[in-house]
């Protein structure tokens, strides 16, 4: 038995919650998998797991155990990421998923400089809007923009964006320039609903000029769950937008866009950094979450300390 081979697959076992699913994670057969936690019991002289056709839970003896175990394999991971180059650099494969918008217009043109900064990360790039589950896809972190579905997540807020309405020309032509955002839930006009993964429902709108404030619902022929997808709809003309001003900035700027209701102001959308909790943060993640969080200082800072 290779003990570390039998931890880790204890820890994927425990974290998924099935034999079945930590397998596929590991890209391992089941039966190696189980057999790798039997011959872990065998050695340790304890049971680590409750198991049960429906379910596996932890022993006391398991609980323990693994508290320490993802530490200690942590640890080596981290001990094992120094040594490629004298600097102690973090290396490893790093698993990430980020939003489909963010990833095309800030996130990949400037992983250049991420990668001669620490040439030895590797870079897994999930790009989603989608919710993902860390532990059952084995993903290291996620970046996202709102409220967090998951409050069992450890979150770091990187960055505060600045939203705003806007429509291209061809609508406002077809269905005339709203004067207030009440218009927007007239008959006549219509938005692009953006569906959040979590309700698979549209999205309300909160937004104030001095004492006034208002939520927007909006009534939309399209509802879309992806970013990218979402900004051509509203490209298109078939409605307005709620968007980052970073998703909006080069299309107003050559008129494909025009910003509307510029005196209402909306919350800007926070941006976190989110990984599992209750685990050891190492430092090529560390690195990552660093990098973000510099990136976005640049072009949306946190509105208050990020933490």
């Amino acid at each position: 038995m290779d003990r570390i081979d039998a931890m880790n697959a204890f820890v994927r076992v425990v974290e998924t919650g099935s034999f079945t699913k930590a397998a596929l994670t590991l890209q391992m057969g089941r039966a190696t998998v189980t057999q790798l936690v039997q011959q872990l019991e065998a050695r340790l002289r304890v049971k680590l797991l409750n198991r049960t056709t429906r379910r596996v839970s932890l022993t006391v003896d398991g609980t323990l155990y693994y508290e320490r175990v993802v530490r200690l394999l942590a640890e080596l991971e981290d001990v094992e990421g120094s040594l490629p180059n004298a600097a102690g650099l973090p290396a490893g494969l790093l698993r990430v998923d980020v939003p489909s918008p963010l990833a095309s217009l800030i996130l990949v043109p400037a992983l250049p400089a991420f990668h001669a900064r620490y040439p030895d990360i590797q870079l897994d790039l999930g790009v989603s809007d989608r919710m993902v589950d860390l532990i059952g896809e084995n993903v290291d972190c996620v970046v996202r923009g709102g409220a967090l579905a998951d409050q069992s997540l450890m979150a770091r807020r990187v960055a505060d964006l600045q939203v705003g309405v806007y429509a291209a020309p061809d609508y406002l032509e077809r269905a005339g320039t709203p004067a207030h955002p009440r218009d927007l839930e007239d008959t006549h006009h219509r938005i692009v609903a953006f569906r959040g993964s979590r309700t698979g429902k549209g999205l309300p709108y909160a937004m104030r000029r001095g004492d006034d404030s208002l939520t927007v619902q909006g009534r939309y022929v399209l509802s879309i769950d992806d970013g990218n997808a979402y900004l051509a709809a509203g490209l298109a003309g078939l409605g307005a937008l709620w968007l980052p001003e970073y998703m909006a900035r080069a299309h107003v700027a050559r008129g494909a866009l025009v910003p509307m209701f510029e005196d209402w102001q909306l919350e800007p959308m926070p941006l976190y950094v989110a990984y599992r909790p209750n685990r050891h943060v190492s430092r090529k993640l560390r690195a990552f979450i660093d990098w973000v969080a510099e990136v976005m200082e640049g072009l949306a800072p946190a509105a208050e300390p990020v933490s």
